[in-house]
């Protein structure tokens, strides 16, 4: 068995075709084929099935899919972090985080990392933790910074309590809500919300009617801070934020707080990564540099 089968093999899953993968990974379409039929010759199984909509892994190819991806990783990480040990900016480092640590953390970080590994890529991905879990455990995701998940991960990979947060009312500059001080005098405001690995509307309905309130009109969902960003700048919606948000540069000048009176809790913020797969120099550096920039009371 080859390095390379494995890496087509895992270029046919990610891009759903031979003809994409072969395009990809600048071979011949048969010589593709005829590396995938010698694998499973090897292992004795089909591990595609032909379908009209593409390839399909067998249970068995699943099963295999998951170990493969996790050699063509960790010989990634193997190669970086022997260039990297030996002075050579190379290599790349892949993070999920969700909302809190793009606006609360990133910003503030990323300034150090260039200066330390100007060459190495970075490849950011915004989602929550069931959005990015199989890609910690096949290791094509380095580790995790985020919102907790509401049910912890199943065993595999490590889970370490950051802080615990809160979250705040956010709204556009000039918001006729905007002086409010209760979360009862917002009960009538249309709402956005951002989407998590359990129902977010659900989520806020309880939240309120833990003040005894109704359940909030919510009229946009949505899944990115993009998303959030542009509605609430362009809209009288409101939504409940990680409470870094106030400090966000930005969008300091467009968004603002309303300081109501309630405290209004949010996920905790955890780290989740695969404690058998060592982070290379450059993924343990940008690691550091995140929570060395973690809210003051929380480091």
């Amino acid at each position: 068995m080859k390095l390379e089968q494995l890496q087509h093999l895992v270029a046919i899953v990610e891009h759903g075709s031979l003809r994409s993968a072969s395009r990809r990974l600048q071979i011949p379409q048969p010589a593709l084929t005829r590396s995938i039929r010698a694998l499973e010759k090897e292992l004795g199984g089909a591990v595609f099935l032909r379908a009209t909509t593409g390839m399909v892994l067998t249970e068995m190819g699943r099963r295999f899919h998951v170990r493969a991806s996790t050699m063509i990783h960790e010989a990634r990480r193997a190669l970086d972090e022997i260039a990297q040990h030996s002075g050579e900016d190379t290599g790349s480092v892949v993070l999920a985080l969700s909302i809190m640590p793009h606006v609360g953390m990133l910003p503030y970080s990323l300034k150090a990392f260039r200066q330390r590994y100007p060459q190495v890529r970075l490849q950011l991905i915004e989602g929550l933790f069931p959005d990015v879990e199989n890609g910690l455990r096949e290791g094509a995701i380095d580790f995790y910074l985020g919102a907790a998940p509401r049910n912890a991960p199943a065993p595999g990979l490590a889970v370490q309590l950051l802080f615990e947060n809160t979250r705040a009312v956010v709204c556009r500059k000039g918001h006729p809500l905007a002086g409010k001080r209760s979360l009862k005098d917002l009960a009538e405001a249309d709402w956005a919300i951002t989407a998590v690995d359990y129902d977010a509307e659900d989520d806020l309905a309880r939240l309120f009617a833990s003040h005894g309130l109704a359940v909030p009109h919510v009229l946009l969902r949505a899944r990115s801070a993009m998303s959030i960003m542009v509605a609430l700048a362009h809209s009288d919606l409101l939504a409940m934020l990680p409470v870094q948000w106030g400090e966000f540069p930005m969008t300091r000048d467009t968004l603002q707080i309303i300081p109501i009176q309630e405290v209004l809790p949010a996920p905790a913020i955890v780290l989740v990564r695969r404690p058998d797969l060592p982070l290379t120099p450059a993924a343990e550096f940008m690691c550091d540099v995140l929570l060395r920039h973690r809210p003051a009371a929380a480091a």
